[in-house]
């Protein structure tokens, strides 16, 4: 993607963090319409019953220090009750990886109809890791399913129960950037709240809970566009983690998207370095480091600083620490 190539003259770090939000009159000049198709598979027979929402008894579980022993390798991972949210933290992200599958393997066991869903929002900032702890954590899940389906005659579905489904595919394509009142600025930003169409996204999040399975769009970051119909949410998902950076915002339809969620994760990382690992990203790009030093204080640390705030509105918060440790 090239966002940079027409700016002539960076704009200050903190003139760029005095605009985190675009003005609503751009969002007003894209109108409704959009090019990524979000359609639904429908279901031969319709969720009956929701599934149990367990936020409420965990939080009350941990007003004190706990500590989670996990059954296979023996980690202590401790959650304590913190600005009124449940925090977990632990020696290595492997730790909590395993913590975060045992605790969505106690809903799968009390989730009797195949096709419910139970829905996590992961939010985090930019290069906080959540692609990486949804892909862990939804491995181990549906590797302790396919152990039980192994040994239970009586699971007789050989598809995963868990999966993922990124924010990224609802990402604007670069024609509605280009037709917006200032494209440069548009591509600039693009990653910015504004640079979404979360409309879509909570369209596509509604059906996949009303209908029990979706078609999404993915991104190619190779060609910079959204790849229509490109992931597969299926009836034998019982549980999906939706991880993107904005999925616990207050502002407009993001509230809505938010409130869709069974349980709302956030990972909480030291700014200066997540913006570190972001910096390393855009010049393993292709980026030179003074260009890519420019869009970290131009775009993606107000990005940051916005996500962070929305830290208050979820149910458990996930300390992350060094992924080599």
């Amino acid at each position: 993607m090239e966002f940079l190539g027409s700016i002539a003259h960076p704009t200050t770090a903190a003139a760029a963090q005095s605009r985190l939000l675009r003005p609503t009159a751009d969002r007003r000049r894209l109108g409704s319409s959009g090019y990524i198709s979000c359609r639904s598979f429908s279901l031969r027979s319709k969720v009956t019953k929701a599934p149990p929402s367990i936020s409420a008894s965990f939080q009350l579980a941990f007003l004190q220090p706990v500590i989670w022993a996990s059954q296979k390798n023996k980690h202590n991972v401790t959650c304590y009750q913190s600005h009124g949210a449940p925090q977990i933290e632990a020696q290595s992200m492997e730790e909590v990886y395993d913590a975060l599958a045992e605790r969505l393997l106690s809903v799968l066991k009390n989730v009797d109809h195949l096709d419910s869903k139970y829905i996590v929002g992961l939010a985090g900032p930019p290069g906080a890791g959540k692609s990486t702890v949804a892909s862990e954590v939804v491995r181990r899940v549906n590797t302790w399913w396919s152990q039980k389906r192994a040994k239970d005659s009586s699971v007789n579905s050989n598809e995963d129960i868990a999966t993922m489904l990124p924010m990224d595919g609802f990402h604007l394509y670069r024609s509605q950037l280009d037709a917006m009142e200032d494209p440069k600025e548009a591509h600039a930003r693009r990653g910015a709240p504004w640079t979404f169409n979360p409309s879509l996204f909570l369209k596509c999040l509604q059906a996949l809970k009303k209908e029990g399975s979706v078609y999404a769009p993915s991104f190619d970051h190779g060609v910079g566009d959204p790849v229509e119909n490109d992931i597969f949410v299926k009836p034998e998902h019982k549980i999906v983690i939706v991880e993107g950076n904005y999925l616990l915002l207050e502002e407009n339809i993001w509230r809505e998207i938010r409130d869709l969620f069974d349980e709302k994760w956030f990972i909480d990382i030291d700014i200066d370095v997540s913006m570190q690992r972001v910096l390393q990203r855009h010049i393993g790009t292709g980026k030179e480091p003074d260009v890519a030093a420019w869009r970290i204080s131009y775009n993606d640390r107000p990005n940051a600083e916005l996500i962070m705030e929305s830290r208050k509105a979820a149910d458990l918060v996930i300390r992350s620490v060094d992924f080599s440790s």
